[in-house]
């Protein structure tokens, strides 16, 4: 593992993101994968971090854990997005480097790291730069999408745009609305009877992915908590790399 920062070109007074690198191990595919941890937006979850690396770069996928700002250190968004955009920017600009290709390089979240995932997928067009910033596929897992009504995971809500968000910080924040065609192909997966993130958030970013034309590939598996991550025998794993393959077909 290796540590290194991004920075977003189009912002010089944000601070630059730490990156933590996982060289892709055994058969390398040139595959670049983003990873954001879930935790609510108020921490770090390293089993949905370096957990994620370990499986990831295991099997052929370099990998890139992002330590974005929270709003437990008193930050709030557009911080966390423009750490993500930072991290698949960085990436893509180095991408020899690392030995990927720049236009195989995708985002994976959990959670509220879903959320922050989605939201880059969907709002990487608000910035400077679009090509270099938008990812190429997108893996949610279990992802908070909804930030208002009753499938709202309301502590995540609260740490992204404070207690009394204004209307246009919750229109900024709401995927759903900002996805459109342009929105990368994406694979999502959730548990039914999930209890802290409900699996409605899956369902409904899918079927705005299916009203833009987004070829996605929904997974609803009947039983699980919350958080599971690697911490499971749901296939996941094996379906997401099987879809990757199928996605990426040329080595």
């Amino acid at each position: 593992m290796k540590t290194f920062t991004g920075k977003l070109q189009s912002s010089r007074t944000h601070p630059a993101p730490k990156i933590e690198y996982y060289p892709a191990q055994g058969s390398p595919d040139g595959t670049g994968l983003v990873i954001l941890p879930g935790g609510g937006y108020g921490s770090l979850a390293q089993h949905e971090g370096r957990g994620y690396a370990d499986y990831f770069s295991a099997r052929g996928i370099a990998c890139f854990v992002v330590t974005y700002r929270l709003g437990t250190q008193g930050h709030r968004h557009p911080a966390m997005l423009e750490d993500a955009l930072a991290a698949v920017g960085t990436v893509r600009s180095r991408s020899s480097e690392f030995g990927i290709s720049p236009r195989r390089i995708g985002i994976i979240g959990s959670s509220a790291g879903g959320h922050l995932a989605a939201h880059t997928l969907a709002s990487f067009g608000h910035y400077h730069r679009l090509e270099k910033l938008r990812p190429d596929f997108g893996i949610l897992c279990y992802p908070v999408v909804m930030m208002r009504g009753k499938h709202c995971h309301r502590g995540s809500r609260i740490n992204l745009v404070g207690r009394k968000p204004s209307k246009k910080a919750m229109a900024e924040i709401s995927c759903i609305n900002q996805v459109s065609a342009r929105t990368p192909p994406c694979f999502i997966w959730h548990t039914a009877n999930d209890p802290v993130v409900p699996v409605e958030n899956s369902i409904l970013f899918a079927s705005a992915l299916k009203k833009n034309g987004v070829p996605f590939e929904l997974h609803v598996y009947r039983d699980g908590p919350h958080g599971l991550g690697f911490r499971t025998e749901l296939p996941w794993g094996e379906e997401c790399l099987r879809w990757l393959k199928e996605l990426f077909p040329e080595r």
